[in-house]
């Protein structure tokens, strides 16, 4: 599939983007292992979502749904998980295979993780390190890469882990791991990451203490079933939040956006170069906080981004190089090395597309530097870019074409379906030209 976007326009109205994909994961994984019946709302019915989905109803979770973001999903209990008779195909999502990684070690039985060509090549000695120290027991490939192999039956311990890179992934799976080992799991990460798995442990009932930068529960836990309402998810909402920020006339409303404070980086960085954002609405809801977010176009100038919003704004930053390239002056990005084991090299997949797009962005090995010549000049070209089957180097470049003086190009776009279903039509409604086709 490729996108094909005509230049120009703006982006206007009131539009609710898809449910956030970090949630709706923990909501399948923690619904299905709690005793009793939760229920789950704006579940994000994208292929990574559905694919945790289908690894528990394999292990003999009943789950209804979804139909219309609705789930229903009867929890089997700590132990009541059943073998599954093939593999767990987790298709494209590295969080659904680190997460399980760390729930599956605690079962008593095997278990295989496999996943598409893309999931095939990413690290997984992230989280089988920690794994193995806990006494789990997983096998890979020669350079830890998938698929996982995990021998069920063998005790864990509690350890205190200080993970050398801050990844909310790496950091989940050993909580995850936690619940089923005795005695105390500690994790301390070397910068903030999303604590969605710690609030959602919460409201299924396990105590989770944090002191300063390090996060703790003690195990063997049992889990309490939910309700869970999942916001929209930020990462998605990012795409809207830059595309009206660099499109003049631009001034649209993002509903019921998740802005839990450990995912606001892409907020906090628009903002520093200038953009118009403001949250309206705010409220709490599932223990996750709730915006309205309206933007307004602005004329966006380039920065240093601060090392210290990077993890806070991981996954968005190819629609940040974006706002970048349409923003007046240089923008300089460091401390991002963990976007290069993405689902592409997020640096050198951005680097190339807007190079090919006559952007004047220099890949170094932890970031970028751009240098933007402002929305509405010829920052943007026409051109064609390859997405490398990344979902938000699809997006992203989408988003480009509000400041292009052409037609451009995306192809390998397919992939838009693990977190963002019905994009092309939602950002066309929205006043992006924007249409697909099947080569």
């Amino acid at each position: 599939m490729k996108f094909i976007v005509n230049k120009g326009g703006c982006l206007t109205g009131r539009i609710r983007v898809p449910g956030d994909k970090s949630i709706s994961h923990r909501s399948i994984m923690f619904g299905s292992i709690a005793e009793g019946t939760s229920r789950i709302s704006g579940f994000l019915e994208g292929e990574d979502s559905l694919n945790t989905l289908r690894a528990f109803r394999a292990m003999g979770v009943e789950i209804d749904g979804p139909v219309d973001g609705k789930v229903v999903i009867k929890g089997v209990g700590m132990r009541g998980l059943q073998k599954p008779a093939a593999a767990l195909d987790l298709g494209n999502s590295g969080t659904s295979m680190r997460l399980l990684a760390g729930l599956l070690s605690g079962q008593d039985f095997d278990v295989e993780l496999s996943g598409d060509s893309s999931l095939s090549k990413r690290p997984m000695k992230r989280v089988t390190h920690p794994l193995a120290a806990m006494g789990a027991v997983v096998d890979s490939d020669a350079e830890g890469r998938p698929p996982l192999y995990i021998h069920g039956g063998t005790p864990l311990c509690g350890i205190d882990f200080v993970m050398p890179v801050a990844s909310a992934q790496v950091k989940s799976c050993c909580l995850l791991a936690g619940l089923y080992a005795t005695g105390k799991t500690c994790v301390t990460e070397p910068a903030t990451t999303r604590d969605h798995t710690e609030r959602m442990l919460h409201a299924f009932g396990v105590p989770v203490s944090r002191t300063g930068s390090t996060v703790c529960i003690n195990g063997p836990a049992k889990l309490s079933a939910c309700d869970i309402d999942v916001p929209a998810d930020i990462s998605s909402a990012a795409f809207f939040m830059v595309g009206a920020s660099i499109a003049e006339g631009s001034d649209i409303v993002l509903e019921h956006v998740g802005v839990n404070p450990t995912r606001t980086g892409v907020i906090d960085i628009l903002k520093l170069m200038g953009a118009n954002i403001e949250l309206q609405n705010q409220r709490e809801i599932g223990g996750e906080p709730v915006a309205d977010i309206r933007v307004k176009s602005a004329r966006l100038k380039g920065i240093a981004v601060p090392e210290a919003l990077v993890p806070l704004a991981i996954d968005e930053f190819p629609v940040i190089f974006v706002a970048a390239a349409c923003a007046v002056g240089k923008t300089v990005i460091t401390g991002a090395e963990e976007l290069r084991v993405k689902e592409s090299d997020r640096i050198q997949s951005m680097a190339d597309g807007l190079q090919a797009l006559g952007v004047d962005a220099t890949a170094t090995p932890d970031g970028m530097v751009i240098q933007g010549r402002g929305a509405g000049t010829a920052s943007i070209a026409a051109g064609t870019v390859q997405s490398r089957d990344d979902h938000r180097i699809a997006m992203a470049f989408a988003m480009a074409g509000l400041c292009a003086h052409g037609e451009i190009t995306i192809n390998e776009c397919a992939n838009v379906n693990t977190s963002f279903p019905g994009f092309v039509a939602l950002a066309s409604g929205a006043g992006l030209d924007i249409s697909s086709s099947s080569d």
